[in-house]
């Protein structure tokens, strides 16, 4: 674990990167048609299809291990959010109503909330997948905003009965959820990424902090307070 001893078929070290770079986006991509033909088809509403995409968008830290390290090539990793960043600008000022990102991606189906909380998600993939690239802070900014922040909106909607309001409404059912999800997507990925920085009682810690942070954070900034709270707190305990 951690990363892969050899590279796939004897490859240079640059084209195994740039093949696993190829599976990340081979895998990301696919998800947006998929949920389009939900959306489309089955009546899977735009609020689930949404996190459903947000949760898939930050399990792709699971490539990780299969990058080789000590190459500029590892930097790669980003590049699926590099992409998706210009495309959140492009679409986000330019794309019409019935755009698969803006149906799968958007609560309202307007197209500029491209420019806010999804955008500012792949900002913070960029910045844990290079400055904290297969560091304890940036898999565990991952795992909680991918899996914590993915979760909790889902089973709120869904279970929520006990709501509560900071900024905007939230749900103690959503919360509780946001903890659980944080705490064992937290434990999977640092075992899996690096292992050797695997510390139960710290990911325990954070993720009470960022379950407080996300119930009483504004809606769209969460994407930005979650990882950058993870990371000051990483650095603190």
């Amino acid at each position: 674990m951690g990363t892969l001893q050899t590279t796939f078929f004897s490859l240079p070290v640059v084209w195994h990167n740039v093949f696993i770079t190829f599976l990340t986006f081979l895998y990301v991509f696919s998800v947006p048609p998929l949920m389009d033909y939900l959306v489309t088809n089955h009546g899977l509403s735009r609020d689930i299809s949404r996190k459903i995409t947000h949760i898939c968008a930050g399990t792709v830290i699971i490539f990780l291990p299969l990058f080789q390290d000590g190459h500029w090539s590892q930097y790669l990793n980003v590049s699926v959010y590099v992409v998706w960043a210009l495309l959140f600008i492009q679409k986000g000022l330019f794309a019409s109503d019935d755009d698969q990102a803006v149906k799968t991606m958007t609560r309202t189906g307007d197209k500029r909330e491209l420019l806010r909380g999804t955008f500012y998600f792949v900002i913070a993939g960029i910045i844990c997948g290079t400055v904290y690239y297969k560091q304890f802070p940036g898999v565990l900014a991952m795992a909680v905003l991918g899996w914590g922040d993915g979760l909790a909106p889902i089973i709120g909607m869904k279970l929520g009965k006990m709501k509560y309001r900071v900024f905007c409404e939230k749900t103690v059912e959503g919360s509780l959820a946001f903890f659980a999800a944080s705490v064992l997507a937290g434990m999977f990925f640092i075992w899996l990424i690096v292992p050797s920085a695997f510390d139960l009682s710290t990911i325990f810690m954070i993720a009470i902090v960022a379950t407080i942070l996300e119930g009483i954070s504004p809606k769209e900034v969460d994407n930005i307070i979650i990882p950058a709270a993870v990371i000051l707190l990483t650095a603190l305990l």
